[in-house]
């Protein structure tokens, strides 16, 4: 099997070769780290020294410093922000003392069209290896950057208190993504084979909100979304950390094919129970801990734990550590450990 031919052998739950699997998104300050421990120079190098399965392509959008979509809604107040992870939830937020819906325009939403570098975006996925699962990196994650538009106790009192404003704003946010997302697909039209894109829903033990108020308010922009993806033939892979079982059905129902990640520790997010109770309904991506067992585990311990997941999900799974961002404190033989255990007959 071809890289790409066994990703969508596992989202369709068919037999495989091997598992699937993807390294993740690995941080800069990881990267010497692994570098030297392969001994290789480059992500590129390292991905098929492992004999990785997903190739990320990351919308080109221009904000310095961050460069990052993820980070082009600045509506923290106070400053620009930094890098993405050191921005906050907990700051107030543009829209912290609004609630007239009227006021939604008011906010200087950038124009994608001056910010995502089409041909590039091009480049970037022609020039990507055919025989890999090819995904772009979308993320328009439209509720954590709603709950960031008000600063996120404020967001979500919002919510309740004034439920038409928190509309508005997700509404408009979701309507940035849509235009980016427009740019983004046409771009990279055939030779894109999925899209990531997500929210965080859940705490370590539970959703930040309740399944009706996703319901309500979120799952509406999602699908629109998805739809979008789907309507230029891609596989949608939605991102969410924690514990969202009560609404994993909501997810694949929205069209959903793969969830990701299966944050290892959460409740209720054990891979022998997710592949019993959504056997037929979508796929998995994820499961290997990443909280603690690839940070302090050893390789046998990482080795024994692979052997578990993938008893639970001969395929339905594409295994990755438990969250994309390959941090610099997890220990580089274990990543070895992780994918040398999927080759094993």
């Amino acid at each position: 099997m071809t890289h790409r031919e066994r990703f969508f052998a596992t989202l369709r739950r068919e037999k495989v070769d091997r598992p699937a699997s993807w390294l993740g998104l690995p941080v800069p300050g990881a990267l010497p780290k692994l570098f030297e421990y392969f001994k290789v120079d480059n992500v590129d190098a390292l991905k098929r020294l492992i004999d990785d399965d997903v190739y990320p392509i990351p919308v080109p959008y221009d904000n310095p410093p961050t460069n990052d979509i993820g980070c082009s809604l600045a509506f923290a107040k106070g400053g620009e922000g930094g890098a993405q992870d050191e921005r906050t939830l907990t700051a107030p937020g543009f829209f912290e003392d609004m609630t007239d819906p009227a006021l939604v325009e008011t906010f200087p939403w950038p124009d994608p069209e001056q910010h995502i570098d089409f041909n590039k975006a091009r480049e970037l996925a022609k020039n990507a290896p055919e025989d890999m699962a090819r995904m772009g990196i979308m993320w328009a994650a439209h509720f954590q950057d709603a709950c960031s538009a008000f600063g996120m106790e404020n967001a979500l009192m919002t919510m309740f208190m004034a439920p038409e404003m928190f509309q508005a704003v997700i509404d408009r946010i979701t309507k940035f993504y849509l235009d980016c997302g427009e740019i983004f697909y046409e771009a990279t039209k055939g030779y894109l084979d999925a899209v990531l894109i997500g929210n965080d829903f859940g705490s370590q033990t539970g959703l930040m909100v309740g399944p009706d108020e996703l319901r309500q308010f979120v799952f509406p922009g999602t699908k629109k979304l998805v739809d979008q993806a789907k309507s230029y033939g891609l596989a949608v892979v939605h991102h969410s950390c924690g514990s969202i079982y009560p609404v994993i059905d909501d997810l694949f129902d929205l069209g959903i094919d793969i969830i990701h990640p299966i944050q290892a520790k959460a409740k209720d997010m054990q891979a022998e129970k997710l592949s019993v109770d959504f056997a037929g309904k979508g796929c998995f991506f994820g499961g290997i801990d990443a909280q603690h067992l690839l940070v302090n585990g050893t390789p046998e311990e990482v080795a024994a734990d692979v052997r578990r997941v993938r008893k639970a999900f001969p395929t339905g799974l594409i295994f990755s550590p438990s969250h994309e961002a390959i941090l610099p404190d997890i220990n580089p033989a274990n990543i070895e450990a992780l994918f040398k255990t999927l080759h094993e007959e």
